[in-house]
Protein backbone atom coordinates (compact mmCIF):
# COMPACT_ATOMS: atom_id res chain seq x y z
CA UNK A 1 0.00 0.00 0.00
CA UNK A 2 3.23 2.34 0.75
CA UNK A 3 4.39 1.72 -2.63
CA UNK A 4 1.36 2.18 -4.12
CA UNK A 5 0.54 5.51 -2.46
CA UNK A 6 4.02 7.04 -3.11
CA UNK A 7 4.20 5.83 -6.97
CA UNK A 8 0.78 7.89 -7.00
CA UNK A 9 1.86 10.68 -5.34
CA UNK A 10 5.11 11.10 -7.14
CA UNK A 11 3.40 10.21 -10.81
CA UNK A 12 0.82 13.41 -9.57
CA UNK A 13 4.25 15.78 -8.77
CA UNK A 14 5.91 14.55 -12.27
CA UNK A 15 2.42 15.84 -14.06
CA UNK A 16 1.74 18.81 -11.78
CA UNK A 17 5.80 19.92 -12.10
CA UNK A 18 5.29 19.51 -15.94
CA UNK A 19 2.25 21.78 -17.01
CA UNK A 20 4.41 24.90 -14.67
CA UNK A 21 7.02 23.87 -16.88
CA UNK A 22 4.46 24.43 -20.26
CA UNK A 23 3.19 27.72 -18.75
CA UNK A 24 6.55 28.93 -17.90
CA UNK A 25 7.43 28.08 -21.51
CA UNK A 26 4.08 29.66 -23.56
CA UNK A 27 4.57 32.85 -20.57
CA UNK A 28 6.31 36.21 -21.82
CA UNK A 29 9.70 36.14 -20.26
CA UNK A 30 11.04 39.96 -19.09
CA UNK A 31 13.96 39.10 -20.68
CA UNK A 32 11.88 38.47 -24.33
CA UNK A 33 10.70 42.39 -24.24
CA UNK A 34 12.83 44.40 -25.79
CA UNK A 35 13.61 48.09 -25.41
CA UNK A 36 12.11 51.06 -27.40
CA UNK A 37 14.93 52.29 -29.96
CA UNK A 38 14.54 55.54 -31.67
CA UNK A 39 14.57 55.51 -34.83
CA UNK A 40 17.98 56.83 -36.17
CA UNK A 41 16.97 57.46 -39.46
CA UNK A 42 14.18 59.00 -38.58
CA UNK A 43 16.08 61.55 -36.65
CA UNK A 44 18.52 62.02 -38.99
CA UNK A 45 15.98 63.40 -41.41
CA UNK A 46 14.80 65.48 -38.82
CA UNK A 47 18.26 66.89 -38.31
CA UNK A 48 18.33 67.24 -41.86
CA UNK A 49 15.59 69.65 -42.09
CA UNK A 50 16.42 71.33 -38.88
CA UNK A 51 19.58 72.15 -40.51
CA UNK A 52 18.36 72.97 -44.44
CA UNK A 53 15.40 74.58 -43.24
CA UNK A 54 11.53 74.18 -42.08
CA UNK A 55 8.64 73.45 -43.82
CA UNK A 56 5.62 76.23 -43.58
CA UNK A 57 2.77 75.00 -41.71
CA UNK A 58 0.58 76.56 -44.09
CA UNK A 59 1.94 75.18 -47.63
CA UNK A 60 4.76 73.45 -46.84
CA UNK A 61 7.19 75.01 -48.70
CA UNK A 62 10.75 74.41 -46.95
CA UNK A 63 12.17 78.12 -45.98
CA UNK A 64 15.57 78.62 -44.61
CA UNK A 65 16.32 78.38 -41.26
CA UNK A 66 16.34 81.97 -40.14
CA UNK A 67 13.40 82.50 -42.30
CA UNK A 68 10.03 84.34 -40.62
CA UNK A 69 8.04 84.44 -43.60
CA UNK A 70 7.65 81.65 -46.42
CA UNK A 71 9.13 82.37 -49.07
CA UNK A 72 6.12 81.13 -51.23
CA UNK A 73 2.83 82.13 -48.83
CA UNK A 74 4.30 84.91 -47.36
CA UNK A 75 2.77 83.88 -44.09
CA UNK A 76 4.88 84.12 -40.89
CA UNK A 77 6.41 81.08 -39.67
CA UNK A 78 7.90 81.84 -36.38
CA UNK A 79 7.99 83.66 -33.94
CA UNK A 80 10.74 86.70 -32.84
CA UNK A 81 11.23 87.90 -29.75
CA UNK A 82 10.19 91.63 -28.17
CA UNK A 83 13.03 93.40 -28.33
CA UNK A 84 12.03 95.42 -24.79
CA UNK A 85 10.17 92.88 -22.89
CA UNK A 86 11.45 89.56 -24.99
CA UNK A 87 8.06 88.24 -25.06
CA UNK A 88 7.56 85.89 -28.40
CA UNK A 89 5.80 88.04 -31.07
CA UNK A 90 4.49 86.74 -34.80
CA UNK A 91 6.73 88.34 -36.97
CA UNK A 92 3.71 90.52 -38.27
CA UNK A 93 2.62 92.03 -35.07
CA UNK A 94 3.97 95.30 -34.57
CA UNK A 95 2.76 96.35 -31.17
CA UNK A 96 3.76 94.43 -27.67
CA UNK A 97 0.83 93.33 -25.82
CA UNK A 98 2.47 92.81 -22.69
CA UNK A 99 5.08 95.72 -22.45
CA UNK A 100 2.41 98.00 -24.28
CA UNK A 101 5.52 99.49 -26.92
CA UNK A 102 5.61 99.92 -30.50
CA UNK A 103 8.49 97.77 -31.84
CA UNK A 104 8.81 97.79 -35.28
CA UNK A 105 11.86 100.65 -35.13
CA UNK A 106 12.43 101.00 -39.15
CA UNK A 107 8.41 101.47 -39.76
CA UNK A 108 7.04 105.09 -38.48
CA UNK A 109 4.02 104.01 -36.05
CA UNK A 110 1.89 106.92 -37.33
CA UNK A 111 1.25 106.94 -40.59
CA UNK A 112 3.31 103.21 -41.85
CA UNK A 113 5.95 105.02 -43.76
CA UNK A 114 9.53 103.17 -43.97
CA UNK A 115 12.28 105.01 -41.88
CA UNK A 116 16.21 104.84 -41.30
CA UNK A 117 18.11 104.66 -38.61
CA UNK A 118 18.99 107.97 -38.90
CA UNK A 119 15.84 109.43 -39.52
CA UNK A 120 14.30 111.43 -36.28
CA UNK A 121 11.69 112.61 -37.97
CA UNK A 122 9.34 110.28 -40.65
CA UNK A 123 10.18 111.66 -43.72
CA UNK A 124 6.77 111.51 -44.96
CA UNK A 125 4.58 112.53 -42.06
CA UNK A 126 6.95 114.29 -40.02
CA UNK A 127 6.03 112.70 -36.94
CA UNK A 128 8.59 112.19 -34.14
CA UNK A 129 10.44 108.57 -34.13
CA UNK A 130 8.89 107.62 -30.37
CA UNK A 131 5.54 108.92 -29.12
CA UNK A 132 3.77 112.42 -29.04
CA UNK A 133 1.19 113.54 -25.87
CA UNK A 134 -1.94 114.03 -26.42
CA UNK A 135 -2.97 118.23 -26.06
CA UNK A 136 -6.38 117.37 -24.36
CA UNK A 137 -5.72 114.21 -21.67
CA UNK A 138 -2.09 114.19 -21.35
CA UNK A 139 -1.61 110.96 -22.57
CA UNK A 140 1.55 109.25 -24.21
CA UNK A 141 0.75 107.82 -27.35
CA UNK A 142 2.68 106.33 -30.31
CA UNK A 143 -0.10 106.59 -33.08
CA UNK A 144 -1.78 109.12 -34.87
CA UNK A 145 -4.73 109.11 -32.40
CA UNK A 146 -5.15 109.51 -28.64
CA UNK A 147 -5.45 105.84 -27.28
CA UNK A 148 -7.85 107.34 -24.83
CA UNK A 149 -9.83 109.89 -26.01
CA UNK A 150 -9.42 109.85 -29.85
CA UNK A 151 -8.14 112.79 -30.43
CA UNK A 152 -6.36 113.12 -33.56
CA UNK A 153 -2.53 113.98 -32.78
CA UNK A 154 -1.06 114.29 -36.20
CA UNK A 155 -1.81 115.91 -39.24
CA UNK A 156 -1.83 112.43 -40.73
CA UNK A 157 -4.90 111.83 -38.56
CA UNK A 158 -6.28 115.41 -38.89
CA UNK A 159 -6.61 114.66 -42.84
CA UNK A 160 -8.28 111.20 -42.27
CA UNK A 161 -10.87 112.73 -39.88
CA UNK A 162 -11.39 114.84 -42.37
CA UNK A 163 -11.56 112.55 -45.38
CA UNK A 164 -14.25 110.72 -42.85
CA UNK A 165 -16.26 113.55 -42.26
CA UNK A 166 -17.10 113.82 -45.71
CA UNK A 167 -18.23 110.07 -45.90
CA UNK A 168 -22.19 109.65 -46.06
CA UNK A 169 -22.22 106.68 -43.89
CA UNK A 170 -20.10 108.09 -41.33
CA UNK A 171 -22.26 111.12 -40.62
CA UNK A 172 -24.85 108.62 -40.66
CA UNK A 173 -22.94 107.16 -37.80
CA UNK A 174 -22.14 110.42 -36.24
CA UNK A 175 -26.19 111.34 -36.01
CA UNK A 176 -26.91 108.26 -34.61
CA UNK A 177 -24.14 108.52 -32.20
CA UNK A 178 -25.04 112.08 -30.81
CA UNK A 179 -28.98 110.74 -30.82
CA UNK A 180 -28.05 107.90 -28.64
CA UNK A 181 -25.68 110.30 -26.09
CA UNK A 182 -28.87 112.37 -25.94
CA UNK A 183 -31.30 109.61 -25.10
CA UNK A 184 -28.87 108.58 -22.55
CA UNK A 185 -29.14 112.05 -21.03
CA UNK A 186 -32.99 111.92 -20.93
CA UNK A 187 -34.62 111.67 -17.85
CA UNK A 188 -38.42 109.64 -18.36
CA UNK A 189 -41.27 110.73 -16.63
CA UNK A 190 -41.86 108.88 -12.90
CA UNK A 191 -45.68 108.70 -12.99
CA UNK A 192 -48.64 109.20 -14.88
CA UNK A 193 -49.38 112.31 -12.48
CA UNK A 194 -46.27 113.97 -13.91
CA UNK A 195 -47.18 113.28 -17.39
CA UNK A 196 -50.64 115.09 -16.56
CA UNK A 197 -48.54 118.20 -15.57
CA UNK A 198 -46.65 118.76 -18.13
CA UNK A 199 -49.60 118.32 -20.69
CA UNK A 200 -50.88 121.46 -18.45
CA UNK A 201 -47.89 123.33 -18.26
CA UNK A 202 -47.94 122.90 -22.50
CA UNK A 203 -51.18 124.23 -22.95
CA UNK A 204 -50.82 127.33 -20.44
CA UNK A 205 -47.73 128.05 -22.33
CA UNK A 206 -49.65 128.24 -25.70
CA UNK A 207 -52.24 130.60 -23.93
CA UNK A 208 -49.89 132.65 -22.82
CA UNK A 209 -48.69 133.14 -25.83
CA UNK A 210 -52.02 133.64 -27.63
CA UNK A 211 -52.62 136.95 -25.29
CA UNK A 212 -49.50 138.69 -26.00
CA UNK A 213 -49.87 138.09 -29.74
CA UNK A 214 -53.61 139.53 -29.06
CA UNK A 215 -52.29 142.28 -27.08
CA UNK A 216 -49.38 143.42 -29.99
CA UNK A 217 -52.61 143.24 -32.14
CA UNK A 218 -52.17 139.88 -34.29
CA UNK A 219 -55.94 138.77 -34.24
CA UNK A 220 -55.01 135.03 -35.37
CA UNK A 221 -51.47 134.29 -34.26
CA UNK A 222 -50.02 131.28 -34.82
CA UNK A 223 -48.05 129.79 -32.09
CA UNK A 224 -45.42 127.14 -33.27
CA UNK A 225 -45.47 123.59 -31.14
CA UNK A 226 -43.11 122.94 -28.98
CA UNK A 227 -43.11 119.24 -27.85
CA UNK A 228 -41.08 117.98 -25.08
CA UNK A 229 -38.22 115.93 -26.00
CA UNK A 230 -39.72 113.79 -22.41
CA UNK A 231 -40.89 110.41 -22.36
CA UNK A 232 -42.10 107.52 -20.46
CA UNK A 233 -40.03 104.85 -19.37
CA UNK A 234 -40.93 102.49 -21.78
CA UNK A 235 -40.71 104.16 -24.83
CA UNK A 236 -37.31 105.83 -23.93
CA UNK A 237 -35.86 102.48 -23.82
CA UNK A 238 -37.40 101.21 -27.21
CA UNK A 239 -36.15 104.57 -28.70
CA UNK A 240 -32.43 103.42 -27.26
CA UNK A 241 -33.06 99.58 -28.35
CA UNK A 242 -33.72 101.32 -32.06
CA UNK A 243 -30.64 103.56 -32.25
CA UNK A 244 -28.50 101.21 -30.67
CA UNK A 245 -29.50 98.75 -33.38
CA UNK A 246 -28.83 101.12 -35.99
CA UNK A 247 -25.49 102.27 -34.82
CA UNK A 248 -23.98 98.62 -35.00
CA UNK A 249 -25.43 97.88 -38.26
CA UNK A 250 -23.42 101.08 -39.00
CA UNK A 251 -20.33 99.97 -37.33
CA UNK A 252 -20.52 96.31 -38.92
CA UNK A 253 -20.71 98.24 -42.36
CA UNK A 254 -17.37 100.50 -40.98
CA UNK A 255 -15.08 97.26 -39.91
CA UNK A 256 -11.88 97.13 -40.51
CA UNK A 257 -11.00 94.48 -43.65
CA UNK A 258 -7.86 92.55 -43.32
CA UNK A 259 -4.87 94.36 -45.01
CA UNK A 260 -0.99 94.26 -44.93
CA UNK A 261 -0.57 97.64 -42.40
CA UNK A 262 -1.36 97.63 -38.84
CA UNK A 263 -0.65 101.20 -38.92
CA UNK A 264 -2.98 102.01 -41.79
CA UNK A 265 -5.74 99.95 -40.19
CA UNK A 266 -4.89 101.48 -36.91
CA UNK A 267 -5.51 104.61 -37.86
CA UNK A 268 -8.57 103.79 -40.72
CA UNK A 269 -10.19 102.25 -36.93
CA UNK A 270 -9.47 105.05 -34.93
CA UNK A 271 -10.86 107.63 -37.64
CA UNK A 272 -14.26 105.84 -37.60
CA UNK A 273 -14.69 106.22 -34.10
CA UNK A 274 -17.96 107.86 -32.68
CA UNK A 275 -17.52 110.16 -29.76
CA UNK A 276 -19.85 110.47 -27.23
CA UNK A 277 -20.54 106.36 -27.41
CA UNK A 278 -18.82 103.99 -24.69
CA UNK A 279 -17.35 101.69 -27.49
CA UNK A 280 -14.64 98.77 -27.35
CA UNK A 281 -12.75 97.49 -30.41
CA UNK A 282 -13.08 93.56 -30.77
CA UNK A 283 -10.14 92.74 -32.76
CA UNK A 284 -9.78 89.44 -35.06
CA UNK A 285 -6.39 88.35 -34.02
CA UNK A 286 -7.29 87.21 -30.58
CA UNK A 287 -10.92 88.23 -30.61
CA UNK A 288 -9.83 90.06 -27.27
CA UNK A 289 -11.94 93.75 -26.16
CA UNK A 290 -9.82 96.31 -26.39
CA UNK A 291 -10.10 99.65 -25.16
CA UNK A 292 -8.93 100.73 -28.97
CA UNK A 293 -6.71 99.18 -31.70
CA UNK A 294 -3.97 100.74 -30.17
CA UNK A 295 -3.49 98.56 -27.59
CA UNK A 296 -3.51 95.21 -30.38
CA UNK A 297 -0.70 93.41 -31.62
CA UNK A 298 -1.86 93.06 -35.20
CA UNK A 299 -5.04 95.16 -35.79
CA UNK A 300 -4.67 94.12 -39.80
CA UNK A 301 -6.19 91.22 -39.41
CA UNK A 302 -9.19 93.35 -39.07
CA UNK A 303 -11.69 94.14 -36.01
CA UNK A 304 -14.35 96.57 -35.34
CA UNK A 305 -16.33 98.63 -32.39
CA UNK A 306 -18.80 97.17 -30.66
CA UNK A 307 -21.37 99.03 -27.71
CA UNK A 308 -20.72 98.85 -24.45
CA UNK A 309 -23.81 99.72 -22.40
CA UNK A 310 -23.31 102.59 -19.19
CA UNK A 311 -22.96 99.53 -16.53
CA UNK A 312 -21.71 97.14 -18.93
CA UNK A 313 -19.06 94.43 -16.87
CA UNK A 314 -17.61 93.41 -20.07
CA UNK A 315 -13.94 92.41 -19.70
CA UNK A 316 -11.92 95.21 -21.31
CA UNK A 317 -8.24 93.68 -22.16
CA UNK A 318 -5.68 95.95 -20.17
CA UNK A 319 -3.81 97.54 -22.89
CA UNK A 320 -2.40 100.57 -20.29
CA UNK A 321 0.97 101.86 -20.74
Amino acid sequence: MENKEYSSSDTSGQSLGRTMREASDQAPSYRDIKPTVPDVQQIQQQQKLAAEGFPCPHCGTINEPEAMYCASCGQPIGKVPCPNCGEMLDPDADYCEKCHTYIKKDICSFCGEHLSESDTYCPSCGSPRGSVICPVCHTENQFSFCRKCGTQLTDNGRELGKQRQKDPEYKRLMATANELARLDNCLPFSSEREIQRTKLNEKLRDRVLMLLAKDSGVDQPVIKEQPTKRMSREDLNERKTTEMNTLTAILEKLAVQPSKSPVQARNYAMACKPQGVRLAWVCNYKHAMHSSPCGCAKPHLGGKWVILGRNSQVEIKDDKK
